[in-house]
C-alpha cells in the first residue's frame, strides 16, 4: 500500500457530483489497471480525500485540486517463489495465475525432461517422466523475469519450475516421499 499525492482534474461532466465521488472516478481511471516501475501493478484507489479548494486554469473548463490517496499494488520479486493456477495450457508452456496478474512457465522451464503438448487433452506431458500439466493444477514457481508493456497496462512475468521443491504440487509431493524413503534405506534419518 501506498500513500500517493496528486492534483486531480475534475471536468465540467463531473460537477454535478459531489467532489470526493468525482476524484475517485477520476482517480480509479486514471490509476487502476497501470503499472508503474516502482511501486508495482495498481490494484486499487482508495482512501481518497482531495482539498475543497481548486484552481481554474484560463481556457479549460475543469477544476484542478490536490489529493491524497492510497493505492494498494502487486510487486513481484525476482526469486519470490509463487503459488498459483494453471489457467491456460498452449503449445509453448503455461499461463498460471498469480491473483491480480497471470505468469508465464514456458514448457523448457516446467520440469528436467523433454515436454510435448498434447492437443486433444489440451496438456504439457514430459516425455520421459509422464508428468502431466492440466489446466486447474495447482503449482509453486520461481520469478524469473518482470516487464512492463510500453503502454504500462500489461506486466510480463517470467516463472521456472525446474528447481528443486518447484513445479506441481503432487509431483513436489512424490519428490518428498522418494527423498525420504532414500534416507531411510541409508540410515539418515
Amino acid at each position: 500500500m501506498y500513500t500517493i499525492r496528486d492534483i486531480v482534474r475534475i471536468p465540467p461532466e463531473y460537477f454535478e457530483m459531489p467532489l470526493s465521488e468525482a476524484a475517485v472516478k477520476v482517480l480509479r481511471s486514471k490509476y487502476e489497471g497501470v503499472v508503474d516501475r516502482e511501486i508495482g501493478f495498481i490494484l486499487a484507489i482508495y482512501d481518497v480525500n482531495i482539498s475543497e479548494e481548486g484552481k481554474i486554469i484560463p481556457g479549460d473548463g475543469a477544476t484542478y485540486h490536490i489529493c491524497v490517496f492510497k493505492a494498494l499494488t502487486f510487486m513481484p520479486i525476482i526469486k519470490e517463489v509463487v503459488e498459483g493456477e494453471v489457467v491456460e495450457i498452449t503449445d509453448f508452456g503455461a499461463f498460471i495465475n498469480l491473483g491480480p496478474v497471470d505468469g508465464l512457465v514456458h514448457k523448457s522451464q516446467i520440469i528436467d525432461d523433454k515436454v510435448f503438448y498434447d492437443s486433444r487433452r489440451g496438456a504439457l506431458i514430459g516425455q520421459e517422466t509422464k508428468r502431466v500439466l492440466e489446466k486447474g493444477d495447482t503449482v509453486r514457481a520461481r520469478i524469473v523475469t518482470v516487464g512492463v508493456s510500453a503502454s504500462n497496462r500489461i506486466m510480463r512475468i517470467g516463472l521456472t519450475m525446474r528447481q528443486p521443491f518447484l513445479g506441481k504440487i503432487e509431483w513436489i509431493k512424490e519428490d518428498l516421499e522418494k527423498l525420504k524413503e532414500k534416507k531411510v534405506k541409508t540410515g539418515e534419518v
